[in-house]
């Protein structure tokens, strides 16, 4: 499982993730029988939000995350080098994504945000979509409902309980709005770090499995300037170890 999160703000997109990758394991006896399963943490080090520096447009992943067994990092790098090219934009990139793993991963339930920018006359429209490989769809998100008016907020997807419960307002308990359209940009990386950060200490603290965790990565994307990572972990090697 995983917690990613897309925020979409005036002057810029923040996308955020968690790095934790976990596997269930299914086994059985010498019988045949089969044995509980078992969820365990395979890896602290996933990259579940990816940049495409030639289209300037970024990706969060979340869902199924092993298709093949193979990571969605190296698929991704893969539909980056065999299908996109330099006339490809935010436009066209989600519906080809979806395309490229239904090839081979059709039920697949994994689930992207796409989004980056389009250049139109004057105007730089800012672009969310939430693509899923199973259920065939491409979504954008910031629009209004039944209208062609562009929207702020955020969207969120894997482990999203946490969140939801803090932000989400219910009939018996009404929340304080977020004012998006008056959020600037450091405000949505500090509230997409927040968001993540949040979702994994309270799971640690739970009963449950701890199935969100590790490094936090984020990505800004600006329309004036080419995207940028604000934080992402780095391969690193023995410290502290004398030789």
């Amino acid at each position: 499982m995983s917690f990613v999160i897309t925020v979409y703000v005036p002057t810029g997109i923040v996308m955020a993730s968690d790095s934790r990758q976990s596997i269930t394991i299914e086994g059985k006896t010498p019988d045949g029988k089969p044995l509980p399963k078992i969820e365990t943490v395979s890896s602290d080090f996933a990259y579940k939000t990816f940049l495409l520096p030639g289209q300037r447009v970024g990706i969060n992943t979340f869902g199924e995350s092993l298709l093949g067994k193979t990571s969605i990092e190296s698929h991704i790098k893969r539909f980056a080098e065999e299908v996109l090219d330099d006339n490809d934009d935010i436009n066209s990139i989600p519906r080809k994504l979806v395309d490229f793993f239904r090839q081979h991963f059709p039920q697949a339930d994994t689930a992207f945000h796409v989004a980056g920018y389009n250049r139109i006359e004057r105007k730089s429209i800012p672009y969310v979509f939430l693509c899923h490989v199973g259920k065939n769809s491409v979504q954008r998100q910031n629009l209004a409902h039944n209208a062609d008016t562009v929207v702020y907020g955020a969207t969120w997807g894997g482990q999203a309980d946490v969140i939801a419960s803090l932000l989400q307002p219910t009939q018996s308990q009404p929340k304080p709005p977020i004012i998006w359209d008056a959020m600037t940009v450091q405000d949505a990386i500090d509230f997409a770090i927040y968001a993540v950060r949040t979702t994994i200490d309270t799971m640690r603290f739970q009963a449950r499995p701890k199935n969100v965790g590790g490094p936090v990565d984020v990505l800004l994307i600006t329309p004036d300037e080419p995207p940028r990572w604000i934080q992402r972990k780095e391969f690193r090697g023995e410290t502290g170890r004398p030789a």
